[in-house]
């Protein structure tokens, strides 16, 4: 069943420049129905799961392709299978205005089912499979308009990709070399009888391993291509920047964290020192740039930068709190990210507006689309009541608990954050709905909220960050139980 869940995105996908769709809501109807169903598939398979592992190809020895459902491929399966079908949904109001509608639903469903094949990878050579099978399905998403800025930006981020897919390919040999096994194991799959006096080599692999998963996921210095990614379509960069692309990079390095290298080869070692001060830096480094920044999309990816470092923050504690922190801010950023992306493609798409400046008074000509990327805002900053604040508190719970001064260093760098988040992102929510006396609004009198087709799901996604405030218990419980080694 999880060949034919990968595979259904791929199919649809190529079917549509090939059927003669003769109204543009055929196709519509087509694509979110194979998406629907896909996601329909995946979370019988998750509720229905068992522990045994689908060989699809065998090479030699303990390299092969195959798949599993575990307990983080639980988690990133669900997170992606649950946003997919409103992005798509969005996606067809947002296109209207755009060119080669064909090629974009091609590469844009492809990417569900690629996506869908590293969350269910049960081995890091399945895993690096197919995180590079993402970056070639992606390309053409941030190419789609082929104008000059559109065509540098794909070429920074596939030449930034292929360098990082580069070191972390000298990862997966050190553990097809130094490990028992290259499947995913809670606990690290590492093999110290082969390993001896080779110690600190193997640590300088985990650490170009690391900074070769993660320029996918933003870390400095190799964060340059997101922000540049922005020019692709907002149902695009609202993928890259929340789920596919950027949270890919966070999965691999979880499972090369936790199911390849293993914490207790890791923890209090000079490898996890340097890593720390990376993502702690991107942290605010990332809130830094978002606040100096004035476009919009922009603004967003640098925010992007900076709370992506708190995934990486909570895995490189390296405990199962920290483990169980990274988790739930990978899953409620999601949908946090995904939220306030919208909302600024939504306004993008309605005003042709694009920098910060010229969203004066706009909150009372589109009061849905501005008050959903406040109540976004907000859960961003951590405020208590909303997604974020669970996440911040469980992360910064894992770092009191962990006992490593360093860790303590980090809880300041969430502190700092959730104070340069207050400004970049309210400065936008007051320009919004208090303009200024001597503001005139004629320049914004045709401005309005889109159609359904972009406010459902962004409505459906504020339900989510309120719901996960009021009452995440039971997901955090899961969540934790995942860090445990339970599922």
């Amino acid at each position: 069943m999880i060949i034919c869940i990968i595979l259904l995105p791929f199919i649809a996908g190529i079917l549509v420049p090939l059927l003669p769709f003769r109204q543009r809501c055929h196709k519509e109807i087509f694509l979110e129905g194979a998406v629907i169903l896909n996601s329909i598939l995946v979370w019988y398979l998750l509720l229905h799961h068992s522990e045994s592992t689908f060989l699809l190809a065998h090479f030699t020895g303990d390299l092969n392709i195959s798949f599993r459902v575990d307990g983080m491929s639980m988690v990133f399966a669900g997170l992606v299978s649950g946003l997919w079908p409103f992005a798509t949904l969005y996606a067809f109001e947002y296109m209207t205005k755009e060119n080669h509608e064909n090629t974009f639903f091609l590469f844009y469903t492809m990417t569900y089912g690629v996506t869908l094949g590293i969350a269910f990878a049960a081995n890091l050579l399945t895993m690096y499979f197919f995180y590079e099978l993402l970056t070639l399905v992606t390309v053409p998403l941030v190419m789609h308009t082929l104008t000059r800025e559109a065509v540098l930006a794909s070429r920074k981020y596939l030449y930034y990709s292929l360098g990082g897919a580069a070191f972390a390919f000298i990862g997966l040999i050190m553990v097809i070399v130094y490990g028992s096994t290259t499947d995913f194991i809670l606990g690290g799959v590492l093999d110290l009888a082969k390993i001896g006096d080779r110690t600190n080599i193997l640590l300088l692999i985990y650490v170009m391993a690391f900074m070769g998963f993660g320029v996918k996921a933003a870390v400095c210095p190799f964060n340059s291509w997101l922000p540049k990614a922005g020019v692709a379509p907002t149902p695009v960069t609202a993928l890259l920047h929340a789920v596919a692309v950027v949270k890919s990079g966070a999965f691999a390095i979880i499972r090369l964290t936790y199911y390849s290298f293993g914490t207790e080869f890791l923890r209090g070692t000079w490898a996890q020192t340097i890593v720390m001060i990376v993502v702690m830096f991107t942290i605010v480094y990332g809130c830094s740039r978002a606040l100096k920044e004035t476009h919009i999309k922009r603004r967003l990816a640098y925010s992007t930068i900076s709370n992506l470092s708190y995934i990486l923050l909570g895995a490189v504690i390296m405990t199962p709190l920290g483990l169980a922190g990274a988790i739930t801010h990978l899953v409620f950023h999601a949908v946090m990210k995904i939220s306030s992306f919208f909302c600024a493609g939504a306004i993008m798409h309605q005003t042709d507006k694009r920098y910060v400046h010229e969203l004066n008074g706009l909150g009372y000509k589109m009061p849905c689309v501005f008050g959903i990327f406040t109540v976004s805002a907000l859960a961003l900053m951590g405020v208590p009541g909303l997604a974020g604040f669970i996440s911040k508190w469980n992360l910064a719970q894992a770092a009191v608990n962990s006992n490593n001064p360093l860790a303590y260093a980090g809880i300041a760098c969430l502190l700092l954050s959730a104070l340069l988040t207050a400004i970049y992102m309210l400065s936008i929510v007051v320009r919004a709905f208090f303009p200024g006396r001597d503001f005139d609004d004629s320049s914004i009198q045709d401005a309005h909220d889109p159609n359904w087709k972009m406010l459902l799901p962004l409505f459906v996604f504020i339900a989510f960050i309120v719901l996960f405030g009021v009452h995440s218990q039971p997901i955090v419980d899961f969540f934790y139980d995942v860090a445990a080694g339970i599922y």
